[in-house]
């Protein structure tokens, strides 16, 4: 298996990595190696597989907690003020 070294990398991105990593329960480099293959390795997931993804999410979402329009308007309107 091949070694890379990362060199130069701005302070705000590797505390978000660092962050990321303790989030997950991961070492920063295992962390690194998930991110670079969700970048670049192909998805073998199909639009059915997705889809059902997708509607699993949508069941978690706590509809009672979701914001109405007047809600965001209100917002935005405060926001002016």
């Amino acid at each position: 298996m091949a070694s890379l070294t990362v060199k130069n990398i701005p302070d705000e991105l590797y505390d978000r990595l660092k962050a990321s990593a303790t989030l997950h329960r991961r070492s920063i480099n295992s962390e690194l190696i998930i991110y670079l293959e969700r970048a670049l390795l192909p998805s073998n997931a199909t639009p059915e597989q997705h889809l059902d993804k997708a509607r699993e999410l949508r069941q978690q979402v706590h509809t009672d907690r979701l914001l109405s329009e007047a809600d965001i308007t209100d917002a935005k309107n405060d926001g002016r003020r």
